[in-house]
């Protein structure tokens, strides 16, 4: 029998992203941030993940096991972390790639505990291996809750980014919470934030077909074409075929004509005669009107001040609507 080994560093937004619950579940045991993926026979379907022996991680040093107070912030279970911390369990204590029990208890929404450990004075702006902080994964988990509690005590919203995290307010638009998405824009997020393998937050909610979250952005002021390898979020709405989020992204000043890497226009994604290619077609053909010319015009002169600029305007309440896409 031939055997192949292969070793990788799995890390947890790997994880997250993938949801590959065979491996996030081992990454979360004791000295596993390293493994070793055994494939049997030469069969690649079947794999064996095994431990290998803890390494040290720069300024962090030797990682711990995963301790109780973990377990304890992940499970929701309040009591044992009350009675965790009274006894002096530290709340700071790192395990596999950097990970707190603040960023356990936020991955999994799980808000008391959350309150639990910021009371106890854990870190609110810790970062974990790939950079991710507990308001980021939060956001990605959706819990409003969480994120409020987190703001409270002055979780940062505009951190920096690395090349492997993205801004908490891409975390929420990947999960499709425009809750998470609207406090965050309230504490002023960057609605700009520039992922490298994502683009901007709107580039994130086309992809991941979250026409709430595009609504939400947008009426915020989110730059409209904006461009990651010249692609544009509209781009992404046509590759998913989704008729709505095109239709909202032409009237808030989507190019209909813009040209990605692949010099190809959005139309181009799209089969031809499906609703979608009909959609983009019509616009293609039907100019704006001055009237709409003029709403773009204004909200672009505004940018991200649009959302609290155009209420305070000196005019008539029907035009404020109208401004506001209402």
């Amino acid at each position: 029998m031939r055997f192949e080994f292969q070793v990788y560093h799995v890390t947890r937004a790997a994880c997250k992203h993938y949801q590959d619950a065979a491996v996030y579940e081992h990454l979360v045991s004791p000295f596993s941030a390293l493994t070793s993926l055994i494939l049997r026979g030469g069969d690649r379907q079947r794999m064996e993940i095994e431990n290998a022996r803890p390494y040290f991680f720069g300024d962090i040093g030797c990682w711990a096991e995963r301790t109780e107070v973990h377990k304890a912030a992940s499970l929701g279970q309040t009591s044992q972390l009350q009675r965790l911390i009274q006894s002096g369990a530290s709340v700071n204590v790192v395990a596999v790639d950097s990970i707190t029990p603040l960023h356990e208890a936020c991955l999994r929404g799980q808000a008391q505990c959350v309150r639990l450990l910021l009371d106890a004075g854990a870190q609110v702006d810790a970062r974990n291996v790939d950079g991710s902080t507990p308001l980021c994964d939060a956001c990605s988990a959706g819990s409003i809750e969480c994120v409020r509690l987190l703001l409270d005590h002055g979780a940062t919203v505009n951190s920096a980014l690395t090349s492997r995290t993205a801004s908490p307010l891409h975390e929420a638009c990947m999960g499709g919470s425009s809750d998470c998405v609207k406090l965050l824009i309230a504490m002023d997020a960057c609605l700009e934030a520039y992922d490298i393998y994502y683009g901007t937050p709107l580039h994130v909610a086309c992809s991941k077909e979250h026409t709430d979250c595009v609504k939400v952005l947008l009426n915020a002021g989110a730059k409209v074409n904006a461009a990651r390898l010249h692609e544009t979020p509209l781009h992404h709405a046509a590759k998913n075929m989704q008729v709505e989020m095109i239709e909202i992204l032409l009237e808030f000043g989507a190019n209909i004509y813009a040209r990605d890497q692949h010099d190809r226009k959005p139309v181009d994604y799209t089969p031809p005669g499906s609703p979608s290619a009909v959609c983009l077609q019509y616009y293609e053909a039907s100019p704006m009107s001055l009237q709409q010319l003029s709403r773009l015009a204004v909200r672009k002169k505004l940018g991200t001040r649009a959302l609290k600029a155009i209420g305070q305007l000196d005019i008539p309440k029907l035009l404020i609507s109208y401004l506001c896409y209402q």
